[in-house]
C-alpha cells in the first residue's frame, strides 16, 4: 500500500505543484531602479486600466509630427525601458512602452485577462493623443509579448505588427517544456493566438531565432501561417531567443519594415 500512497503523491502532487506554481513559471517580474539611460526625448507615461490599476511606462516622441508610434509589449522577464532606449529606432517614430502589471512600477500582478485588457487601455490612451498619428500605429511584441500585440492587432484599428519570437498558444509551448504534464487542462493563462491572427489583415514582420531553445520554430511558424495578412518570415540563423535583438539581421528588417510604403 505504501507505494500506492507513494504514486499517488507523485501523480496528483507534481500537477497540483504546476496550478499553484505556474503564475511563477510565466512571468518574472523586473523592477526600474533608474531611467537615466533612456533618451532625453523620453517622458513617463501612466495609463489607468479599465479597473483603476495605474500602469507606467515611457513615450520616446519622435521627429515626426503628429508622429507614428510603435507600442511594444515585451517578454515575461523584460523591463521596457532597455528596449525603448535603444539606438536603432528609426528618429521619426514615437516609440511607447508601459511595463506589465507587477513590472517596473506599474501597480497589480500580470495575467491574461488583465495584460490584455491593459493593452487595448494603453492604445485607446496613445491613439487620442495630438502628437500620435492614430493612422500609423504599429504594434511590437517579443516572445510573451506577441500574443498581447496580436490580440490588440485584433480589437484596434492599427497599420502593422513586428512579432519578434511569437508562439500560437502558451498552451503548445507549455506541451513542448513539460510534455509530462496535463498542461491543457492545468494553464490559466493561455494566451491563444490563432484566433486573433485569423482576424488579423494588417501586414505582419515575424522575426525568429533559428536555434531558439524557448520557442521552437514551429509554434512560431503556426502562429504565422494563421496570420490573414500579408506577411514576411525573417529566420536568423544560429540566434536563440535572447539574443535574437543583436544580430545584424534583426534591426534593419525592422526598419524596413516601417519605412513608409
Amino acid at each position: 500500500m505504501e507505494w500506492l500512497i507513494v504514486v499517488a503523491v507523485i501523480v496528483l502532487g507534481i500537477p497540483a505543484l504546476a496550478w499553484y506554481a505556474q503564475d511563477s513559471l510565466i512571468f518574472f517580474p523586473q523592477s526600474v531602479a533608474s531611467a537615466a539611460h533612456l533618451p532625453t526625448r523620453a517622458s513617463p507615461l501612466e495609463v489607468v486600466a479599465a479597473d483603476g490599476t495605474h500602469l507606467r511606462g515611457w513615450i520616446v516622441k519622435g521627429a515626426a509630427a503628429p508622429a507614428p508610434t510603435v507600442i511594444y509589449f515585451g517578454g515575461n522577464a523584460e523591463e521596457v525601458s532597455w528596449t525603448l532606449a535603444d539606438a536603432h529606432w528609426p528618429r521619426e517614430w514615437t516609440i511607447v512602452g508601459v511595463n506589465y502589471r507587477g513590472y517596473g512600477i506599474s501597480e497589480g500582478a500580470p495575467g491574461e485577462t488583465a495584460l490584455t485588457a491593459d493593452a487595448l487601455a494603453i492604445y485607446d490612451a496613445v491613439a487620442r493623443r495630438d502628437d500620435i498619428d492614430p493612422r500609423r500605429i504599429v504594434v511590437f511584441g517579443r516572445s510573451l509579448g506577441t500574443a498581447i500585440a496580436a490580440h490588440l492587432a485584433a480589437e484596434r484599428p492599427v497599420a502593422g505588427a513586428v512579432l519578434v519570437s511569437p508562439y500560437d498558444s502558451m498552451i503548445a509551448i507549455g506541451k513542448t517544456h513539460y510534455p509530462w504534464l496535463p498542461v491543457s487542462l492545468l494553464l490559466r493563462h493561455r494566451f491563444d493566438a490563432v484566433p486573433d491572427a485569423q482576424r488579423n489583415t494588417m501586414p505582419l514582420l515575424a522575426i525568429v531565432g533559428g536555434s531558439d531553445s524557448i520557442i521552437p520554430n514551429e509554434r512560431s511558424r503556426a502562429l504565422f501561417d494563421a496570420w490573414a495578412g500579408p506577411k514576411t518570415w525573417v529566420a536568423v540563423p544560429g540566434a536563440d531567443h535572447n539574443d535574437l535583438g543583436s544580430d545584424d539581421v534583426f534591426w534593419p528588417s525592422v526598419a524596413r519594415f516601417l519605412a513608409p510604403r
